[in-house]
């Protein structure tokens, strides 16, 4: 697992650039005195209220309060995470992000991957444009009049790239050897097959509509090719390879983000030809999986973008199936703030033909009243049940119980026990006990073709790591102190600006680093958001604890965080006072022999308290 990007190198990146250019680039900037105003890309206003400093190298929206760094505007602006946007705008100043702990050895290993990574991109965009060509040929006229018949205008066409794989055995090969591409490197990213027993390779995709699936750079990764004769499958998509994974990618993504910077909410469909139809009426903000389930690694790429997924299904029973699954995958990254819901098409219509009955308006109604996430669960845990029985009462509400175990500790959590407490009569209490109690008597069924999932327990999902708590009995919930000041500033970043100045006054301890980690990003970052902030920890174990604090509910009143947070640091200044040398060591002694390292610091400091108290250890 790649190590964190190092603070000094995001340091120099941001010397390096212009952020007036940065902006630039995507806001129209009017040059106002000292600084240059515009249009904030964050809300809507007639009235220029977005300013940008070269001077401060800083942006500010004094309608909205956006503001921050030139990293911080290409992550809000263009939905990225924090690892993302250096890399973006690394790639921009030519320079290679590096990785801490990182060995010379690793870091050409990097280089390499990365090499082949951009020779196999080039490599799919010279296949994507080859495709794309042979659509406006002679021998594309069955591809032409089915995407007429589908009313696909040639503007839609051009804007998601699509294009034709001619009948014939070796059209694209032939294509590309002359351009002197290996046909090992064909086979490798999915454009060929070859028969291993005889070495015969010959092309993939024949007599099919072709889809490019581009990543959030927009760069093609892989294809997925419509039959246009009988052959099977009627859908075919790119093998798995370096540069594409099934599992992780959504066709239609890159569009959509393309169409608006500022996506409110995503419509989960079927198929390409669905996410094509419906920007042909301007539903731009529908994607597709590839011939899969929706997984966590594609819900975990839309929450970063929107709050709000869509999942549509078809009314029958394999819709619900599906939805069902959908349930299962989503319910553990329900935090709060965000939202699922469940569209249920009438019998016989797909997106597609919806949305040329209904119109954009008819069709984005039935979106915007799509089922909620909770009304979906109550109805499936009632199927087929007599609610009156007080048997049925007692299964509908195990079912319930299950699925509400999955979700992370918060209001959604909370509003669940209420509704499901006023639905089967018990108490939140008694619910509660039984989900903490029993919770592994509760078996969560695993989403249906989600492979190497597995199965899991209730209680576990998208739980792995609890802050360390303070009581000794392992039932006591409570937070250690650095652990709750973190969880004030997880949920309130904006209380940075009150804490003292340095980091002196943080605990010592992983807690007590993390929480001076975590001041001194908020500070250099000015991030408003938590989830750019738990991005820039993202693979981390550090980000795990951050994520599990995030997941848990914060109680404390918005009026009173600052004084809770106040209180904090007066009882951390006032540990560390009262902290004697003696005590010093017999902490250091303490960890050493429960088998944890001492860092570099730590047996510097060591050695000078054994010297201070004379080499006497207790």
């Amino acid at each position: 697992m790649a190590g964190r990007i190092p603070q000094r190198f995001i340091d120099d990146l941001l010397a390096r650039c212009d952020i007036v250019d940065i902006v630039g680039e995507r806001v129209r900037l009017k040059k106002s005195g000292r600084n240059h105003s515009g249009l904030c890309p964050f809300h809507q206003e007639k009235t220029p209220s977005f300013t940008v400093s070269a001077e401060r190298q800083f942006y500010h929206c004094f309608g909205c309060g956006a503001g921050g760094n030139a990293l911080r505007f290409i992550m809000e602006y263009e939905r990225l995470t924090f690892p993302e946007a250096v890399e973006q705008l690394a790639a921009r100043m030519g320079l290679e992000v590096p990785r801490e702990g990182e060995s010379e050895v690793s870091r050409e290993r990097s280089r390499e991957q990365a090499r082949q990574r951009e020779e196999a991109v080039n490599l799919l965009e010279r296949a994507s444009r080859f495709y794309h060509h042979q659509l406006w040929q002679g021998e594309s006229a069955p591809a032409m009049e089915y995407l007429r018949q589908r009313g696909v205008s040639d503007e839609v066409a051009e804007r998601f790239a699509i294009g034709f794989a001619p009948p014939g055995w070796d059209n694209l090969k032939r294509h590309l050897n002359e351009h002197g591409v290996d046909e090992s490197v064909q086979v490798e990213y999915g454009l060929l097959v070859q028969k291993e027993e005889t070495g015969r390779s010959w092309d993939r995709f024949r007599n099919r509509l072709m889809f490019p699936i581009r990543d959030w750079k927009g760069r093609t990764i892989a294809f997925g090719g419509r039959v246009l004769g009988d052959d099977k499958p009627k859908y075919l998509n790119s093998p798995e390879s370096p540069v594409f994974h099934k599992g992780r990618e959504l066709y239609g993504l890159y569009e959509a983000r393309q169409a608006s910077s500022r996506l409110e909410r995503v419509l989960i469909v079927e198929g390409y030809m669905d996410v094509v139809a419906l920007a042909r009426f301007g539903v731009n903000n529908a994607v597709a999986t590839l011939g899969t389930a929706t997984s966590e690694e594609h819900l975990k790429r839309l929450f970063r973008l929107v709050d709000e997924v869509v999942f549509c299904f078809d009314g029958d029973e394999a819709g619900r199936q599906a939805a069902r699954r959908a349930l299962e995958t989503v319910l553990p990254m329900m935090i709060d703030g965000r939202q699922a819901r469940f569209l249920f098409l009438p019998e016989g219509e797909d997106p597609d033909s919806l949305v040329h009955a209904e119109g954009r308006e008819g069709f984005e109604n039935r979106v915007v009243c799509a089922g909620s996430l909770s009304e979906f669960m109550f109805e499936q845990a009632a199927q087929g049940r007599d609610l009156g029985r007080l048997e049925d009462r007692e299964r509908f509400a195990s079912a319930v119980l299950a699925h509400v175990a999955q979700l992370p500790e918060g209001m959604l959590r909370s509003l669940m026990l209420r509704e499901l407490s006023q639905r089967s009569g018990l108490e939140v209490d008694r619910l509660e006990a039984l989900m903490s109690g029993s919770a592994h008597d509760m078996p969560s069924e695993p989403p249906a073709g989600q492979g190497g999932e597995g199965s899991r327990t209730a209680p576990a999902a998208g739980r792995s790591w609890q802050p360390r708590q303070s009581g000794a009995s392992g039932r006591d919930n409570r937070l250690s102190l650095p652990a709750r000041a973190l969880h004030l500033l997880i949920h309130s970043p904006g209380l940075v600006q009150q804490l003292p100045e340095g980091v002196d006054w943080c605990p010592e301890g992983d807690e007590g680093q993390l929480l001076a980690e975590v001041v001194q990003l908020l500070r250099s970052g000015g991030y408003r958001s938590p989830q750019v902030l738990l991005a820039h920890f993202h693979g981390t174990a550090e980000g795990e604890q951050l994520l599990a604090l995030m997941r848990r509910e914060l109680l404390i009143p918005r009026d009173r965080r600052e004084m809770e947070l106040e209180g904090l640091v007066a009882r951390f200044r006032h540990d560390s006072s009262q902290r004697t040398p003696e005590r010093e060591l017999q902490a250091l002694l303490d960890k050493e022999r429960t088998g944890e390292r001492l860092s570099d610091e730590e047996k510097q400091r060591f050695r000078v308290l054994i010297s201070e108290l004379g080499g006497s250890g207790g």
